[in-house]
């Protein structure tokens, strides 16, 4: 099913974090019916640095690539801002197109940009990023390939004014929308109210950010048709990985980790090293 026909569903799309193959491979496992590629989770884990338009968009292109080599299901991925302007915007959705991504997500931000729940952000004029999300479909190869248009206007230019840029984005060809860090539940709401019955909405859940954590079945019921968690994955091996090193460092083994962690055998099964060698043995030469 593509990721187009997906929302039409009445039922909101819950798309997890990933950061490369492995992570990816997991949420499918997990039931997840599409996964989020978070430049903020690349930038955690391949940089070790914060998400403040550090990554480059060929390292997040071969990031594409590794997973849907990996999984079958839609992959949405973060374009920050495309980029630079209109031009390279285009060049950056034919790149991840071709790498196998569903849908692109694209901000704006002034580039280089930073996470949309740090402070002190910036914005492009809204005529230019409607120039940007044009751009970009005139550029994508196939209509099933889908522009998540975002806004980071609510912590810059206020509430009133991130509705304003929406309008104008999907008169420009979005074909979703992603108002960024609403402050409140009202917020949510008034988000979900204004534009849920005619576009696929966008939520965004930081742990520790700004927008106040709500559950899925909750966002739905507000206008909701997509929730993402795109950090959450990284939070949660950062803080395994910090207690794991600490424990090795303490006891000079990990013994006393065990239980906390897959054994060779476990992980082998996870990422499905008995099937790729049974699957292999196909095309192994034959005596006689």
């Amino acid at each position: 099913m593509s990721l187009r026909t997906r929302l039409n569903a009445p039922e909101i799309l819950v798309a997890p974090g990933v950061y490369d193959g492995l992570t990816a491979a997991m949420a499918q496992q997990a039931g997840f019916e599409a996964v989020y590629l978070s430049g903020a989770a690349v930038a955690y884990t391949r940089l070790g640095r914060p998400d403040i338009g550090l990554t480059t968009a060929s390292e997040m292109a071969d990031t594409m690539a590794l997973i849907a080599d990996r999984i079958d299901v839609p992959v949405i991925i973060d374009a920050d801002t495309g980029f630079g302007n209109a031009l390279n915007a285009q060049r950056t959705m034919r790149v991840y197109e071709r790498a196998g991504a569903a849908a692109l997500q694209v901000e704006d931000q002034t580039y280089p940009k930073r996470c949309g729940h740090l402070k002190d952000k910036s914005l492009i004029p809204s005529a230019e990023m409607a120039g940007k999300i044009a751009a970009m479909a005139d550029a994508r190869a196939s209509d099933e390939t889908l522009i998540i248009a975002r806004t980071d206007a609510i912590a810059v230019e206020g509430i009133d004014a991130a509705m304003a840029r929406a309008e104008a984005y999907i008169e420009a060809g979005a074909d979703a929308l992603f108002i960024e860090a609403p402050r409140s539940g009202d917020e949510l709401k008034l988000v979900g109210e204004t534009f849920g019955k005619r576009i696929p909405l966008l939520a965004n859940m930081v742990e520790g950010g700004f927008t106040p954590i709500s559950n899925a079945s909750d966002l739905e019921a507000m206008g909701f048709s997509i929730v993402i968690f795109p950090g959450g994955i990284v939070r949660a091996l950062a803080r395994t990985a910090q207690d794991y090193y600490a424990s090795l460092h303490a006891n000079g083994s990990n013994r006393p980790f065990a239980e906390r962690m897959f054994d060779f055998d476990g992980l082998n099964e996870v990422i499905g090293t008995p099937e790729m060698l049974a699957s292999g043995q196909k095309w192994e030469p034959r005596d006689g």
